[in-house]
């Protein structure tokens, strides 16, 4: 199903749930092991490299779970008609409802859509020291103040940059 294949997309390359549907099978570039595709909402190209996790996971849905279809699509519904998801299309409910059957716990009040995956991309990168125009770019974002809302700073992070208010008053005058 979607969810399976969809999830590491997202988790891994940072795509936009959009993006994840307007893919084409053309879109996928074996030879050079890329992702190669004009994204929807800054419309501009973009090549990203063809993660083996997430290779093997379009492999295998292309092999085993895609219906039978003329569609240039890589992700198709899996209901007659199986074409292209329509623009409305809800990828979020399919994860959810994955999320819930693989009996992972969230919390109501976190998000759980495909957008929530790019949030976690983020915060990962982050905790890896990845740059943050790095990391702008890898979201597609047109400018780093984009990338903001996304970045999680964990408590750890927090400490590094608190200041012991004794040693500042200490060192005052």
């Amino acid at each position: 199903m979607l969810s399976w294949l969809a999830t590491p997309v997202p988790a891994r390359l940072g795509l936009r749930a959009v993006d994840i549907k307007d893919l084409r099978l053309e879109n996928l570039k074996w030879d050079k092991n890329t992702i190669e595709f004009v994204q929807s909402k800054t419309k501009k190209p973009i090549v990203l490299p063809m993660l083996e996790d997430v290779g093997w996971a379009i492999i295998d849905y292309l092999k085993n779970a895609r219906p039978v279809t003329d569609s240039p699509f890589v992700f198709v519904r899996h209901n007659a008609p199986f074409e292209a998801f329509g623009i409305n299309a809800a990828l979020n409910r399919i994860l959810v409802t994955h999320i819930r059957r693989a009996g992972v716990k969230v919390p109501r009040d976190v998000p759980k859509g495909l957008h929530s995956l790019r949030h976690t991309l983020a915060s990962t990168l982050l905790e890896q020291n990845t740059p943050l125009p790095v990391i702008s770019e890898i979201l597609g974002h047109m400018s780093v103040n984009s990338t903001d809302v996304y970045l999680h700073i964990d408590i750890k992070r927090l400490r590094q940059c608190a200041l012991d208010p004794e040693e500042v008053f200490d060192n005052v005058g």
